[in-house]
């Protein structure tokens, strides 16, 4: 694990129970126990060799635990999003601003909208999944940055999930997992693809943090070192593993 890998996470907004939602019915979310599964998840992240840039928590922006949504990280750029509700477009003030030492930013305008956890970067393709809150024309300024630093756009159609990585995420070695309910694993050509419901996880180097047993399951059979963490309160609140932290690698 190279020794400047580090990971931005922010504290749980004490009004998380608010957050934005699309496709799941409002339940009730445990604050204090959200707050110990973070801090297990940022626990795990610790132990794998990562160092946090650790934001504090904003009282007034629900869903700002959910970093992932606020940027695109890649090794030369990142580019600050818009997210496709206005109650989240205060998030990304801090994180830019925790970015800065590190990276070049550029930033997506209106009328696009672009959320980070719809970006899923495998070496130098961005697939961007086309959804409520990223649109064409967040995509065509992601791509119009992009391309001239030698990457490629390919838009996602996705089915019935609010993100690209709530659908698949990259476990590394040319292995893809998809829910195929939710996108159509054809589009990853030449990618060994594993079938999984739950299929938002964090790979980090040949680790893989995962929040169900059954995907910790299928992931151990291809070799993997799995950790498995609960984040109950978080799926409450349409999130996955991934919208817990921004890697910089």
């Amino acid at each position: 694990m190279p020794a400047s890998q580090k990971a931005i996470t922010r504290a749980v907004s004490p009004s998380i129970a608010a957050c934005e939602l699309t496709y799941l019915d409002r339940q009730p979310i445990d604050y204090a126990l959200a707050v110990q599964q973070h801090a297990a998840y940022e626990d795990a992240l610790v132990s794998l060799g990562l160092e946090l840039i650790h934001l504090p928590a904003a009282p007034e922006l629900p869903d700002s635990v959910f970093v992932e949504d606020t940027a695109v990280v890649l090794d030369e750029i990142a580019i600050i999003g818009r997210s496709g509700v206005a109650s989240r477009r205060g998030e990304t003030e801090a994180v830019a601003a925790a970015l800065a030492p590190y990276r070049t930013l550029a930033s997506i305008g209106a009328p696009g909208t672009l959320e980070g956890g719809d970006v899923l970067r495998i070496g130098r393709m961005l697939y961007v999944g086309l959804s409520s809150r990223t649109n064409d024309a967040g995509i065509a300024q992601l791509r119009a940055i992009v391309t001239p630093i030698g990457y490629t756009v390919v838009a996602v159609e996705l089915r019935d999930c609010l993100h690209l990585k709530t659908a698949c995420t990259y476990v590394g070695q040319n292995r893809m997992l998809v829910n195929p309910a939710w996108i159509d694993p054809a589009i990853f050509v030449g990618m060994n693809v594993i079938h999984a419901v739950d299929s938002n996880v964090v790979a980090i180097g040949d680790a893989v943090l995962v929040s169900s047993p059954l995907t910790a399951a299928a992931l151990e059979s291809a070799n993997l070192k799995v950790h498995l963490l609960g984040i109950s309160e978080f799926q409450k609140a349409e999130a996955g593993l991934t919208c817990l932290s921004l890697l910089l690698t």
